[in-house]
């Protein structure tokens, strides 16, 4: 049966909090993801903080759809965060998304 994603294959000019999956291929134990163009906003100044994003989890039967991520990470653009609340956060909605054994975020 094929899946239906909401953003793979289709112009989307909006972030999205939503996290797509799709089924683990077989023999896939971790898999990691990054960006070098993670941006939000600092929570005392109000400006624009720079970073890297890399997440590293162990599948259960899921995988992150990675255009699905990106649009995930776009949403906190415009958000005040400290990077111990944001990594705790990402890590959450990865686990929640995919059920992943184990999840690891560095921000």
């Amino acid at each position: 049966m094929r899946q239906e994603f909401r953003a793979l294959g289709k112009k989307v000019g909006e972030a999205r909090q939503d996290l797509e999956a799709f089924a683990c291929p077989p023999g896939v134990t971790q898999v990691t993801l990054s960006s070098d163009e993670f941006t939000s906003l600092c929570p005392i100044t109000g400006q624009p903080d720079f970073s890297m994003v890399r997440i590293t989890y162990e599948p259960g039967d899921f995988c992150v759809e990675s255009k699905s991520l990106k649009l995930y990470l776009w949403t906190f653009r415009n958000e005040g965060h400290f990077c111990e609340a944001l990594a705790s956060r990402i890590a959450s909605d990865v686990q929640r998304a995919i059920g992943a054994k184990r999840v690891e975020v560095e921000v």
